[in-house]
């Protein structure tokens, strides 16, 4: 590890403010500590969220379920009042990592660090949520830019996370056995805005897939998604799948979804 200076701030402005030059915000640490252990990454000031308690806390109103930064995975998988507005959303956080990893990781966190396999992005994509940070709202459709990278400028800071309902929605995901991030991950959601597919762990970065919306909107069946044959250009592809076996494996996901979601 680098050296660095660590800060552990109260609140938000102190921590936007404190945020400067090289520094780095500290959510829950299961990307960016293990990063800076290897020295793939470093930070001037490690700025810690830990102590700001408004950057933490589950919402749930007529809209839709608004969730702190910093709240963990396992606490967003065990809130009743999310299992009961949005079950899917508490299905995928229950299935991220391990036990360990849900005590830990925060949705801030993963939102932020837009790894091209996590499992967050595709509930926001696929929920057409809106990222809120320390400077403005961000529509999560334009939000992940491409690997790791996102709409966030330097410095700002997520402070929360949005998600409408959906009449109905699930999320599956083909898991790499070790990590458990997903190989292929489909999240699908039909609502009063239509049919919403985001697929996560195929690509640099989660992304909508239009074909798969347009068939589903058709037909919100099986048998529709399984039907769409999808191209392997821009794939991803390593020692765990082609980009030609990743491109088939959307489709199954999504089939898979769209099973679940119909019960």
């Amino acid at each position: 590890m680098y050296p660095f200076n660590y800060l552990r701030p109260a609140d938000v402005a102190a921590a936007v403010q404190a945020c400067t030059g090289e520094s780095r915000y500290l959510a829950g640490g299961q990307s960016l500590v293990q990063s800076m252990k290897l020295r793939l990454a470093s930070a001037e000031n490690l700025v810690d969220l830990g102590g700001i308690a408004a950057l933490r806390g589950i919402t749930v109103d007529a809209a839709g379920v608004t969730i702190g930064a910093m709240t963990t995975h396992a606490e967003v998988a065990a809130s009743a009042a999310v299992r009961q507005a949005i079950p899917a959303l508490a299905a995928l956080a229950g299935g991220i990592g391990d036990a360990q990893v849900r005590a830990l990781g925060t949705i801030g966190g993963s939102v932020a660090n837009a790894d091209p396999a996590a499992d967050y992005p595709a509930a926001l994509l696929g929920l057409g949520a809106t990222v809120r940070t320390s400077k403005r709202t961000i529509a999560a459709d334009a939000f992940f830019k491409g690997l790791y990278e996102t709409a966030l400028e330097p410095g700002e800071l997520v402070t929360a996370v949005q998600f409408s309902r959906a009449a109905k929605a699930a999320y599956v995901k083909f898991k790499q056995p070790a990590s458990r991030f997903a190989l292929v991950g489909v999240f699908v959601a039909q609502g009063s805005a239509g049919v919403r597919v985001a697929v996560t762990g195929a690509k640099a970065s989660a992304y909508r897939e239009p074909a798969l919306e347009a068939a589903l909107a058709r037909s919100f069946t099986p048998a529709a998604a399984q039907g769409v044959k999808l191209a392997a250009e821009g794939m991803n592809a390593d020692l765990h799948g082609s980009a030609e076996y990743r491109a088939a494996m959307v489709s199954v996901m999504a089939a898979r979804a769209v099973a679940a979601a119909n019960g």
